[in-house]
């Protein structure tokens, strides 16, 4: 399947489950002021007060809303139009001030020319890309001259493993990038909620830590900080328990494999 085709299905996809996540996500504590940055961000990347920043895929706005609640001057952007409904309708009721913008990452020159002194993007985005090198390019772009881009992301090493096996790992797809985008259409249950099994498929990319990494560097950034963490921000796998602030991991593997990851890169 052609990359273009597979993007508009994708964005069906995500126009579906949004209204899902407007009920599912922890909006409330929002509604409170209550950021949802969660530590290991604000260790990593803080203090964004006063700051620009432009969100790349920022679904319904959470993590956008909570950047502006900790003082960022918020652009964010996303291709789902029925999320940037949803995220207009929250930064209006929370007054947060962020403007949100519908596009893909890469129509984006086409609707906003801004410099910004942090690019964001986080939790679950990496496999909508169809093109990391582009990508990359994008963030370099809209980066000011030392200016930070920051990702905190899924390890590309939990995307080998079969996800439909409880309580245990066995490997299944490759690690490697493979071109073609990965069709998911099994009976798996939203991530954010167990309830509700989408009705259209999706299409994923994979990309090695390598390709990830030597893209910023070929767009002229500069790594600063890559860490790796054992657990992860949602229910990735049956069987994986919860601990106090939300992570999750396998009981079998814990401390053993990495499920996240971060990074943060300046523009030289």
């Amino acid at each position: 399947m052609k990359s273009e085709e597979a993007e508009k299905l994708n964005k069906i996809f995500w126009d579906e489950i949004a209204p899902i996540h407007e009920k599912s996500y922890d909006i409330n504590s929002l509604k409170n002021k209550i950021s949802q940055i969660d530590e290991i961000q604000k260790d990593e990347f803080y203090p964004i007060k006063n700051r620009s920043l432009l969100h790349l895929q920022c679904h319904i706005g959470t993590d956008s809303i909570s950047l502006a609640l900790d003082g960022a001057n918020v652009t964010a952007v996303d291709f789902s139009e029925k999320s940037i409904e949803i995220a207009k309708k929250l930064n209006n009721e929370i007054g947060t001030g962020v403007k949100f913008i519908i596009s893909s990452v890469f129509d984006l020159k086409n609707k906003l020319n801004q410099k910004y002194d942090i690019v964001y993007t986080s939790k679950g985005v990496l496999c909508w890309i169809s093109d990391i090198k582009k990508w990359a390019e994008i963030i370099s772009y809209y980066l000011k001259k030392d200016g930070i881009f920051y990702i905190i992301e899924t390890h590309p090493i939990i995307n080998i493993f079969d996800d439909i096996i409880e309580n245990d790992l066995k490997v299944k797809y490759s690690y490697f990038n493979q071109n073609e985008p990965i069709c998911f259409d099994d009976d798996w249950p939203d991530y954010s909620d167990q309830t509700y099994i989408p009705k259209n498929k999706a299409y994923e990319w994979t990309w090695s830590l390598s390709d990830i990494i030597n893209a910023l560097i070929e767009n002229g950034l500069q790594i600063e900080l890559f860490n790796e963490y054992d657990k992860l921000f949602f229910n990735g796998f049956k069987g994986m328990v919860e601990d106090k602030n939300g992570w999750r991991y396998l009981e079998k593997y814990k401390g053993k494999i990495p499920y996240t990851f971060s990074l943060r890169a300046r523009k030289i």
